[in-house]
């Protein structure tokens, strides 16, 4: 992370603790424990999209492609008067993080709202959004490419990349397709298929 940019050493007067999380293939994921920031930052409220509201979105729709942005929030860079509260310790120091870092409270809201921004105007009508997750939606072959073409140049012209190693395009019917594509996006809940 230090040779990539993502953090650099630190002299802030703020720390907060790093937890090692071990991984369902065994692996360990490094995390910083933000919750004393968390305590006392002012919550953002920009909301994240409705279940109901994407599934009308996605009705009638025959063609779906999901997409996923590559290190979503670390394409996000911190605010200069702000990395100084992401410092965390470790036995080699003190860093702060030079991107939107996982686990602050307002990453969600920060993050969702860069999505809308650089997708308005597709945004409901093409595409639906939850995060670092896009689903691209339409009724036909030629309109599922001109409309993943259309948000592929919004992204690129925002300077963001996409995951395209986890990109899927189907042409699976909505009813069969609803939940596989929600339950990707939205991955705390549960949806029956339509049926």
């Amino acid at each position: 992370m230090l040779e990539g940019g993502i953090i650099q050493p630190s002299s802030s007067p703020w720390s907060s603790p790093i937890v090692l999380v071990t991984k369902k293939n065994g692996s360990t994921r490094f995390c910083v424990d933000y919750r004393r920031l968390n305590d006392i930052t002012i919550k953002d409220s920009y909301p994240l999209p409705r279940i109901d509201d994407s599934l009308d979105a996605l009705s009638g729709a025959k063609w779906f492609s999901t997409l996923d942005m590559k290190s979503g929030y670390w394409q996000v860079e911190m605010d200069p008067h702000d990395k100084s509260k992401t410092a965390f310790i470790t036995t080699s120091g003190l860093y702060e993080v030079n991107v939107l870092p996982f686990g602050l409270c307002n990453a969600p809201a920060t993050f969702q709202r860069l999505m809308e921004r650089v997708l308005k105007g597709l945004h409901w009508q093409t595409c639906l959004l939850y995060l670092d997750d896009i689903i691209v939606f339409s009724k036909t072959f030629d309109e599922e490419l001109v409309r993943l073409t259309q948000v592929f140049n919004r992204i690129k012209e925002a300077g963001l990349k996409l995951n395209l190693r986890n990109a899927v395009c189907s042409s699976q019917k909505y009813h069969t397709w609803d939940t596989w594509c929600l339950v990707r996006a939205f991955p705390p809940i549960q949806l029956k298929s339509k049926q």
